[in-house]
């Protein structure tokens, strides 16, 4: 293939021709963390020595919220291993490949045996940081997990990692301050959506129990067993206890690993049956607004069919809710209550009696339902699906936001694309 002007190949792709490729010895210096001495733990007793373990790592960073220490007596014997604030780590063994820097808060903190530091870095930090999160780095890094049961990256493997290089340290800052601005955007969206769900799962707790109503709405609320509301109450069956197997394509095959835990059914993962299957288990054919409750495995995720769906069957591990036309409750608030706290609750009690994670249909029909009437339901579900809409919207933009920054990564570290 014929290079761009101004392009040359090298061993870390098509790079700039006034770009280098140079191992990470070359622009730091690699060492190791330290462990403990025989017979010595870490505390939960603040002391002056902090210690940075995998655990506490995430990409970028390091996490607060569960950080050890070491004790004062213990601290001399490995008080040349600490990692400090210009410093990049990257995990070794455990999880591999963890890269970040520490916070303030952290400098000078004693750092794992089962993490490296590169220090001394001659290049800009926050770049060379930026190309050891990229796939360049990571899909290395990935490969070496397949080899062994516990594989490890050893010292020597992360000095000669190859990595592409800017000639001047103002272009390298420029490509890892737009990198960082994207990743900023990211942890904003994601921050948000954390909060969107706290929301409406406050929201859920008040408006499904009757503690905060409505303006218009008064009354008394009604509470049902479920089965006193249902038409039916079943479970399917797999196709192979008949004989049959799945297809490539035809009738939609809903198990429990299609259901995601916010009651979407992840289309991509359904399987198929064909017709004469799906005729032969008929009693577990599903129609428009049945609503779906796992009852093996990850017990509670509920999901209701939507037309896109049909036709489409399902197996054991679903049962089947499907309300009375003529009956006091409505689909759409029905499937917010059983996503609710004392349907939770119920279930777990039902689970901790159990030597396995099963819930019968018996189980299922005793669920309790309270209820105001059918305009409240309605009011009340319109309210919590706007907020899912919201939170849908957002999560679409996180995806569409990290798929961005991942052309822009491989765009800028590449030099595809030149900021200065």
């Amino acid at each position: 293939m014929e290079l761009k002007a101004g392009y040359k190949q090298t061993e870390v792709g098509v790079i700039p021709d006034d770009w280098v490729a140079k191992t990470i010895d070359e622009v730091g210096f690699v060492t190791s963390g330290k462990r403990l001495p025989l017979g010595c733990s870490l505390t939960d007793h603040e002391t002056s020595n902090p210690y940075i373990r995998v655990t506490d790592m995430r990409p970028g960073t390091v996490s607060l919220s569960d950080i050890k220490f070491v004790p004062d007596h213990v601290y001399p014997a490995i008080k040349h291993y600490r990692i400090f604030r210009d410093d990049i780590f990257i995990s070794v063994a455990g999880s591999l490949g963890i890269v970040g820097k520490i916070p303030d808060e952290l400098d000078g903190a004693n750092l794992t045996e089962n993490a490296d530091r590169i220090t001394s870095i001659s290049c800009a930090r926050d770049y060379l940081l930026h190309v050891l999160m990229s796939p360049l780095i990571q899909n290395t890094i990935e490969s070496l997990q397949t080899v062994g049961a516990q594989p490890k990256l050893a010292l020597t493997r992360i000095r000669k990692f190859a990595i592409p290089l800017p000639p001047t340290k103002a272009e390298q800052e420029a490509i890892a301050e737009a990198l960082s601005d994207a990743d900023a955007l990211i942890e904003s969206l994601e921050q948000l959506i954390t909060k969107k769900r706290h929301v409406k799962q406050g929201a859920m707790q008040q408006l499904l129990t009757g503690k905060k109503r409505l303006p218009g709405f008064s009354g008394e609320w009604e509470v049902k067993r479920l089965r006193e509301e249902c038409e039916l109450i079943t479970k399917g069956t797999t196709p192979t206890s008949l004989g049959k197997n799945f297809t490539s394509d035809g009738i939609n095959f809903i198990k429990i690993e299609t259901l995601e835990e916010n009651g979407k059914v992840i289309k991509d993962k359904v399987a198929f049956i064909d017709e004469e299957t799906n005729n032969l288990l008929k009693r577990s054919q599903l129609r428009e607004k049945d609503i779906l409750v796992s009852i093996a495995g990850a017990l509670g995720r509920v999901a209701v069919v939507t037309a896109d769906l049909l036709p489409a069957n399902t197996n054991q591990a679903l049962a089947i809710v499907r309300l009375k036309t003529t009956g006091k409750i409505g689909h759409g608030f029905l499937f917010y209550y059983l996503n609710s706290l004392s349907i939770k609750k119920y279930i777990e009690a039902i689970n901790v009696q159990a030597a396995q994670a099963n819930l019968s249909l018996e189980n299922v029909g005793d669920f309790a339902i309270s209820f105001p009437s059918l305009p409240e339901q309605t009011a009340i579900a319109t309210i919590l699906s706007d907020m899912d809409t919201e939170i849908a919207a957002l999560e679409t933009h996180l995806t569409k936001t990290r798929s961005l920054k991942q052309g822009m990564m491989h765009n800028l570290l590449t030099g595809r694309i030149r900021l200065l």
